[in-house]
């Protein structure tokens, strides 16, 4: 396994527990974590120790180190599986691989559509009612693998990238644990994909500012979608960064009249403030720093 997420401890964990055999652990140090931007980060030593599974870590997050590449060579494993690994897989070290990678990735369509990056967070702020979980056997193209298997599940009005994670966490363990077996014996017929594919763009941590002028639902889904483990949605204030963890829609009864697009209309005692909005009223409920009624986010 090559890992190095939250999502991927717990997946390691469970295929562990349920008879899995897992020769070795890839991963990369909280120093590179940190370097490269690695998001929802966690160490695997403790499950390397308390299951005695070899842990080596890479030189490059990209496996295309020299050493690196050498080491697959050298060990000839069956299988790979990744969890949380946030890059593709150079060809040569799939090429050393007997039966190959197993590639993981959702969005709210079908194969080849929705490929890419950052799918659960496009997801969210498209405002998507579903979300389908493609298992392929990984080339070092983007998402293009031949399908052997796909799972659906609700992206509900209550779900953060935090909660799609744990969904996609449950339908990948039990899925890994039923189909490592059948892969390992040769024992499935994977599909191509067919028809045009279509590509989610890479996020970066400066997309994450609100823009006042959408809709109260929009702003709702693109602050959910970028919670933690993400560095989150943020907006400012004379300059000041203010990050917003946590909102839901709160009104679009309650009038203001002459209120602006960002303007804060009552804060409490909790922390948490009304937001005006294009369509509506948000309730911000976590948020670092504070704020005042009257100021005017965005500015």
């Amino acid at each position: 396994m090559c890992g190095c997420t939250e999502t991927g401890h717990d997946i390691a964990r469970y295929l562990l527990e349920h008879g899995i055999p897992i020769a070795q652990f890839v991963t990369i140090s909280p120093e590179k974590a940190a370097r490269v931007g690695a998001s929802g980060y966690r160490p695997f030593d403790d499950l390397a120790a308390r299951y005695g599974v070899p842990m080596r870590t890479a030189n490059r997050y990209s496996l295309r180190d020299e050493e690196d590449i050498a080491f697959f060579r050298e060990q000839k494993f069956d299988l790979l599986i990744q969890g949380g690994w946030q890059r593709l897989f150079p060809a040569d070290v799939l090429a050393t691989l007997r039966v190959g990678g197993v590639g993981v990735h959702g969005s709210s369509e079908f194969l080849p559509k929705g490929r890419g990056r950052s799918p659960v967070n496009w997801s969210l702020i498209e405002g998507k009612e579903r979300f389908v979980l493609h298992f392929f056997l990984m080339t070092p193209g983007i998402d293009d693998g031949d399908v052997f298997h796909y799972e659906m599940f609700d992206v509900n009005a209550w779900d953060t990238c935090r909660t799609l994670y744990m969904k996609i966490g449950i339908v990948t363990k039990r899925v890994l644990a039923a189909w490592i077996p059948r892969l390992i014996a040769g024992e499935y017929a994977p599909e191509p994909q067919r028809g045009e594919p279509s590509f989610y763009p890479a996020r970066r941590p400066a997309d994450g500012r609100i823009d006042w002028s959408r809709t109260m639902g929009e702003i709702y889904n693109f602050i959910r979608a970028q919670t933690r483990p993400y560095p989150g949605a943020f907006t400012t204030r004379g300059g000041e960064r203010i990050n917003i963890w946590r909102a839901q829609p709160f009104d679009t009864r309650i009038a203001f009249p002459g209120a602006l697009e960002g303007e804060v209309l009552d804060v409490f005692d909790t922390g948490e403030f009304v937001v005006n909005c294009n369509s509506g009223l948000l309730l911000v409920t976590e948020s670092d720093p504070a704020v005042c009624a009257g100021q005017v986010l965005g500015t």
